[in-house]
């Protein structure tokens, strides 16, 4: 029994040292030897728990995907007005970022590698993505004339692209606007803002 918690305790210290240093070097930049010297562990007993850092980098961050999307359905199907769910989403997509940068690339790798099996990891089999009622409440406020006509399958297009593009893209922009981390934080803080503002005055009346 003893072992057993020892067991457990050295798993969770190599989880908290591949967190970090996946976040500051991404999952090419990061080597073994960094997760096992954040870990305060050796290689050889790293190498004992996790034979490669593919399956670190794909617990990790499929954890943080099984706690995120599932409150992303709950805003898509609350009852709150179309306006404020579309700051919301907006709100808690940029925060889950913001606190785990690599989490899209996770995502968009898993997507392509293996789409299918991907929903079904992430979200169960019970519980799969559900933005049908999102799509639904954007009808019903066309046809009451309180936005304008859009498709609403390209209005959460546009939401999802709008937010989710800044992350993936954050190398490139970072280096090509010249922005060092906590700019490109302060920008994403600012787009909270922007996003929601910019979709709503799109589309109402």
């Amino acid at each position: 029994m003893v072992k057993k918690s020892i067991d457990l305790s050295t798993e969770e210290k190599i989880l908290q040292g591949a967190r970090k240093v996946f976040m500051t070097k991404g999952m090419t930049g990061a080597r073994m030897q960094d997760i096992a010297d954040e870990a305060g562990i050796n290689k050889s007993l790293l190498h004992y728990y996790f034979r490669d850092k593919d399956k670190l980098f794909e617990m990790i961050f499929l954890k943080e995907a099984q706690k995120f999307f599932p409150r992303i359905n709950m805003i898509f199907e609350s009852g709150i007005p179309l306006f404020e769910k579309i700051q919301r989403f907006v709100h808690e997509y940029i925060d889950e970022m913001q606190q785990n940068p690599y989490l899209p690339w996770f995502v968009l790798n898993e997507i392509h590698r293996d789409p299918e099996n991907f929903l079904y990891k992430v979200w169960g089999k019970d519980n799969l993505p559900r933005p049908q009622k999102f799509l639904e409440q954007i009808e019903q406020e066309v046809k009451k004339g309180t936005i304008k006509r859009i498709s609403p399958l390209h209005l959460l297009m546009n939401l999802l692209s709008m937010t989710i593009f800044p992350f993936v893209a954050r190398p490139m922009m970072e280096r090509n606007l010249g922005l060092d981390e906590l700019q490109f934080r302060a920008v994403m803080e600012q787009r909270k803002q922007e996003i929601p503002k910019f979709i709503i005055d799109s589309i109402k009346k």
